[in-house]
């Protein structure tokens, strides 16, 4: 029987009573080490190949002494740049013999460990579910009291096209919205000299030198659905002065 094994990041073909070096491993000489990372299994003709590895089978091996192999000699030239670069390595190593070959019914400690958490993890979420079922009820309920019925979404009044205003561009029209008035309405009841103001305020001179004599008397035809006489009026003005 042999078995192909990961031990510390290479792979070997072992058996029985088979030596290996392998690299540095923890533990002291004497002590009795597993590798549960098997890769392929031949017992007597009967191959297992695992996916990745195979469940239950593993490897026991004693340590015998930890080493070191010999020196390696590591050289790096760069010819015509004058690089050159010598060093040596010695790799730390570990002698084990094999044991034995388990193919199956080995659990590690590390994969036992694992299933119990999970277990107990599993146990304890259970549990937490159900004392949670009746808070969950009661959370709900309570919610159900305490909605209120969603607010009634409020209709915005669309603006007045204030350009329509014999006098008014589009800068005036958004300086006069801003300063609230939006609509035909209440144009017509605003002060000439308060509008006045209010373009020096927010447009300064360029906008003041405009006559807003006329600008009420204009919103407050429009506001009543006099196009007509509004237009034949504006014809009259001279950029809204009569």
């Amino acid at each position: 029987m042999y078995a192909i094994v990961e031990i510390a990041g290479q792979q070997f073909k072992v058996q029985k009573d088979q030596k290996v070096f392998v690299h540095r491993l923890q533990g002291a000489e004497g002590d009795v080490v597993n590798f549960d990372n098997v890769l392929l299994l031949d017992n007597n003709g009967q191959v297992t190949i695992g996916a990745p590895v195979i469940e239950g089978a593993a490897i026991a091996a004693k340590i015998l002494r930890h080493l070191k192999g010999d020196k390696v000699i590591v050289f790096k030239k760069k010819r015509r740049k004058g690089y050159k670069k010598k060093n040596g390595h010695r790799q730390y190593l570990t002698e084990i013999v094999v044991e034995d070959v388990i193919a199956s019914g080995f659990k590690s400690d590390k994969k036992a460990k694992v299933a119990s958490k999970k277990a107990t993890t599993k146990k304890v979420e259970v549990k937490e579910e159900k004392a949670a079922e009746p808070a969950k009820i009661a959370e709900v309920k309570e919610e159900k009291k305490t909605a209120k019925k969603p607010a009634a979404k409020k209709t915005l009044k669309k603006a007045d096209d204030l350009k329509k205003i014999e006098g008014i561009g589009p800068k005036i029209a958004s300086i006069l919205v801003e300063a609230g008035y939006e609509t035909f309405a209440k144009l017509a009841k605003a002060d000439p000299e308060k509008i006045r103001e209010i373009l020096l305020e927010k447009g300064g001179k360029r906008y003041a030198m405009h006559d807003p004599t006329t600008w009420p008397k204009q919103a407050e035809m429009a506001a009543e659905g006099k196009w007509d006489e509004l237009k034949k009026w504006q014809d009259e003005l001279d950029g809204g002065r009569s």
